[in-house]
């Protein structure tokens, strides 16, 4: 099933930034820690009109980019949640038949011919609008932010359904013609690279590679999403997750891990990394029983030791 399919709507619009500084300055209001590089990519995307696709590993941010924007920006959000098997009735419209058939017959019953028939049941008023046709749709606060979350989940069919609502931000319904947005939505498309997106779709978009954040920047991430975790904790925590991010496991953990560990911690009145307070606790961050036997008993133990002796040496004046 798809997500919710709008989020509350913000009480008042902003206008689009007119530079990179002013997009790093809008994602910081939202609380997102952003690179450079990804700010650019956005502010070119936002100033240029394209959608604006974000690949990555689960868990590094990229969603949370177009929730950030549609809060700091005052727009609504619609969300397309992508799954295996998912077609253009879940995404984006289908008839309410039920509503025709009842037409149908008091159409039969007033005497109607089969072209007025036809015409009546076949207009908006029988249109179900799924999120793709909601965000192209008109809006007293503004085109929307159109979030088109884990695409490579879904079937290369419904990719291909996508190069015309990317290219003109229009769709074609045949029953009444082409429906195209009088202002294109805020487009952003994120993929797990759990599978290739073909390059008709990658070159209607631009790019973006979002990758794993530095230890400093994730210190500032867990300042602003985990604000009342003691400093030594936090380093302790960035810098085991960082090790755990060089071994060979299956999942990862992402940035949402490492906040939601850290909090996790918080709970358990945990001050400092210990052997036993990881062991209790990997299940928050690894989600793979595989990695937590790999990680869990003498190789966590080995792990944190390596970490507290790299923050020690750190902080021994030079």
């Amino acid at each position: 099933m798809t997500a919710p399919l709008t989020a509350k709507r913000p009480a008042g619009k902003t206008a689009l930034p007119t530079s990179v500084d002013e997009t790093l300055k809008l994602l910081q209001q939202g609380d997102y820690v952003a690179e450079r590089s990804l700010s650019t990519a956005l502010f070119l995307a936002l100033k240029l009109g394209r959608p604006l696709f974000l690949e990555g590993e689960a868990g590094v941010g990229k969603t949370e980019i177009a929730k950030v924007l549609a809060k700091t920006l005052g727009r609504p959000l619609i969300r397309l949640q992508c799954y295996e098997g998912l077609d253009v009735a879940s995404a984006v419209y289908e008839w309410d038949y039920a509503r025709q058939m009842v037409e149908i017959r008091l159409a039969e019953a007033g005497g109607k011919g089969r072209d007025q028939m036809e015409e009546s049941i076949f207009s908006e008023r029988f249109l179900i609008k799924r999120p793709l046709l909601q965000a192209l749709e008109p809006s007293l606060a503004g085109a929307p932010v159109l979030l088109i979350d884990e695409l490579d989940r879904a079937d290369e069919p419904f990719e291909a359904f996508l190069l015309e609502v990317l290219s003109d931000f229009q769709v074609t319904i045949p029953e009444i013609g082409v429906i195209k947005a009088p202002e294109p939505p805020i487009v952003i498309v994120t993929s797990n690279r759990t599978r290739e997106i073909h390059d008709a779709l990658k070159r209607r978009c631009f790019y973006h590679w979002v990758d794993f954040p530095s230890a400093l920047r994730e210190l500032d991430i867990l300042k602003l999403k985990a604000p009342g975790a003691p400093e030594a904790l936090t380093r302790e925590v960035v810098g085991f997750v960082h090790k755990l991010r060089e071994m060979e496991l299956f999942k990862l953990p992402g940035v949402a891990e490492t906040i939601d560990w850290t909090q996790a911690l918080m709970q358990l009145d945990t001050l400092s990394l210990d052997p036993k307070a990881i062991d209790d606790t990997l299940g928050v961050l690894l989600k793979y029983q595989d990695d937590i036997a790999k990680v869990q008993g003498s190789e966590a133990n080995r792990l944190l030791v390596q970490v507290k002796a790299e923050l020690a040496a750190a902080g021994r004046p030079r």
